[in-house]
């Protein structure tokens, strides 16, 4: 039997899952009056009304699915509990870059990560190189446009 790997959060991120998971059951019946809607207008092999319909239904029904699945396994993490002087997911971490120009990035959840906002996944190269890492700690990333190093410069938990 497989096990269930947990899907680590912030709580932000646990809200807006199920935010958005009560936004698609809130769509089903919308979706079902349109389908019945659809269905009165007659031949449902040339109905696109019908076919557009049942193609979302399918859509939210899936969406819903993923939304469940990562809800139950979700494993939430409040960086403010965290301690140490280790790089770990939810930390915000100050890297100097090779300019000594200064770089934040908090490490979150994929369904948090948000790289123009300074969020991370734990599951992204970077935040991949920099947990584990202490101050002063020299980080090598390869990426696309070649190798980046970076300088663990601080590490906090807010």
């Amino acid at each position: 039997m497989a096990t269930m790997e947990k899907v680590p959060m912030l709580a932000e991120g646990y809200e807006r899952l199920t935010a958005d998971l009560k936004a698609l059951r809130d769509e089903r019946p919308r979706i079902v009056d349109a389908i019945e809607e659809a269905r009165a207008h007659g031949d449902l092999s040339e109905n696109a009304e019908y076919h557009a319909a049942k193609e979302r239904q399918g859509q939210v029904e899936a969406m819903i699915g993923d939304i469940e699945g990562k809800i139950s396994r979700a494993q939430i993490i409040d960086p403010a509990t965290l301690t140490g002087d280790k790089v770990v997911f939810g930390s915000t971490v100050t890297l100097l870059d090779e300019n000594d120009k200064p770089i934040k990035y908090q490490i979150v959840g994929e369904t948090e990560a948000d790289a123009a906002s300074g969020r991370i996944s734990y599951s992204s190269p970077l935040a991949r190189a920099m947990i584990g890492k202490q101050v002063d700690e020299e980080i090598e990333v390869t990426v696309p446009s070649g190798d980046k190093f970076y300088l663990v410069q601080k590490i906090e938990f807010i």
